[in-house]
C-alpha cells in the first residue's frame, strides 16, 4: 500500500511544477501533512518523544520531509517523471546500504558489488539520456542526492517506528520540520505566487495528504515489522509503477533506453537487497 501510494509522487510532482514553484511544492506539501499530523497526535494524546528520539527524528525529517520532496521538485522542473523514476530506482538498495551501516553489520562482498553496479547503472543511464557520459545534468545530481536523503530517512524512520509507532514517527517528524517548511512556503509564495489550474492543485493535494502523510502509515509499519532490508524489496515495484503512471497520465514516451535502464537499476537493487537479507 505504501509503495503504490508513493508511486504517484513523481508523476504528480511533474504535474504540479507546471503551475507552482518547486520550493512551494516541496515545502507546502509538508505544511499540509504537518497540519494533519498535529491534529492526529493531539486527538490521540500521544506522549512526547524522548530527547534521544527527537535527535533521531531530526534525521528522519531532514531526509523524507525536507530533502526528498524539495530535491525531487526542483529536479522535475527539467526532467521527465519516467527518467526520474529510473534514477530513484536506486532507493531500495540505498536503503539497504544505510540499514547495514546503521546496524554495523558485515554483509557479503556481493552485497556491495551489486549496490555499486546499481549506482553505476543509474549514473550511466542518466548520463546517456543527457547526450553522453559528459552530459550528467543538474537534475540528475538532485535526484541522486534525493535518493541518499530518502534512504537515510527511511532506514532511521523504520528503526524509530519500532519504538514510537509507524504513523507517530512520520507525524512527529512533520511537526518537527513544520516551522522551517512554513517559512519556506511563505518565501516561495512571495517569490513566485502559484498560478495553478485545478488539476495541478489536485496533484499538489495528493502530494501533501498521501505522499507526505498517509503513505508513510503503511510504509513505516512494514519497515518496523521487518526485517528492513527484506521488506524494502517491495519498493522495487515503485519505479515500474511510476514509469507506467508517467506514460498513462503524462503521455511520456517510454523508449527502450528507459526500459533497459530501469531493468538494469532495479535488477541490481534487487540482487543487492536479496544478498543483504540472506544469512551468512
Amino acid at each position: 500500500m505504501g509503495v503504490v501510494a508513493f508511486s504517484f509522487t513523481l508523476p504528480f510532482t511533474r504535474v504540479a511544477v507546471e503551475g507552482m514553484s518547486p520550493l512551494f511544492i516541496g515545502s507546502g506539501r509538508a505544511v499540509i501533512a504537518a497540519a494533519l499530523a498535529a491534529t492526529a497526535l493531539a486527538a490521540t494524546r500521544q506522549r512526547l518523544p524522548t530527547a534521544a528520539q527527537w535527535a533521531r527524528l531530526v534525521i528522519v525529517a531532514a531526509g523524507v520531509v525536507v530533502g526528498f520532496p524539495v530535491l525531487t521538485s526542483f529536479a522535475l522542473t527539467t526532467t521527465p517523471a519516467s527518467h526520474a523514476a529510473v534514477v530513484i530506482g536506486l532507493l531500495p538498495a540505498a536503503t539497504a546500504v544505510v540499514a547495514v551501516l546503521r546496524a554495523k553489520e558485515r554483509p557479503r562482498r556481493s552485497f556491495w558489488l551489486f549496490a555499486i553496479l546499481g549506482a553505476t547503472a543509474a549514473i550511466v543511464f542518466a548520463a546517456l539520456q543527457n547526450g553522453g557520459m559528459g552530459g550528467l545534468g543538474a537534475a540528475d545530481l538532485l535526484l541522486f542526492l534525493a535518493v541518499v536523503a530518502c534512504a537515510i530517512g527511511y532506514a532511521e524512520g523504520g528503526l524509530l517506528a519500532r519504538e514510537l509507532g509507524a504513523w507517530q514517527t512520520v507525524s512527529w517528524a512533520l511537526v518537527l520540520a513544520a516551522p522551517l517548511m512554513i517559512g519556506a512556503t511563505f518565501f516561495a509564495i512571495v517569490q513566485q505566487p502559484p498560478r495553478a489550474d485545478p488539476v495541478e492543485w489536485a496533484a499538489f493535494a495528493y502530494l501533501g495528504v498521501v505522499s507526505m502523510f498517509l503513505g508513510f502509515f503503511a510504509w513505516y509499519r512494514g519497515l518496523a515489522i521487518g526485517p528492513m532490508a527484506q521488506v524494502s524489496q517491495v519498493q522495487l515495484v515503485q519505479p515500474v509503477l511510476s514509469i507506467l503512471w508517467a506514460a498513462i497520465l503524462l503521455h511520456e514516451g517510454i523508449g527502450w533506453p528507459t526500459v533497459i535502464g530501469g531493468f538494469a537499476v532495479i535488477g541490481c537493487a534487487a540482487l543487492a537487497v536479496r544478498t543483504r537479507s540472506r544469512p551468512g
